[in-house]
């Protein structure tokens, strides 16, 4: 479909150029939704904040164009679905040895 839009009058080209951008945002929210449902809430994600280090936390909730994530450190970020990847689950801790229990001698 071709357009000449050197026939359109102003009114008309603004009224174009508003619903050109209101498409472009739906397409942009439907693929934000779509890469947000490949994540769960509850999943260990991480993600590369710009200039700083690595961030590795758990998705809390669902956002319009972004999801929430709590860090290990306890900082709430919102971060574009772009941004993650799936962390690995980390290791749990060796549980200690209990102390040797001495009984009293009789």
């Amino acid at each position: 479909m071709k357009i000449d839009i050197d026939q359109l009058t102003e009114v008309e080209l603004v009224d174009l150029n508003h619903r050109i951008v209101e498409r472009l945002r739906f397409l942009h929210q439907l693929r934000s939704h779509v890469e947000m449902l490949e994540f769960r809430i509850g999943e260990r994600v991480e993600f590369q904040p710009e200039g700083r280090p690595l961030e590795t936390g758990v998705i809390t909730r669902y956002n319009r164009k972004t999801v929430t994530v709590i860090t290990d450190t306890g900082h709430r970020w919102n971060v574009a679905p772009q941004f993650l990847r799936r962390a690995a689950e980390p290791k749990p801790e060796p549980a200690a040895e209990p102390d040797a229990v001495r009984l009293p001698r009789r």
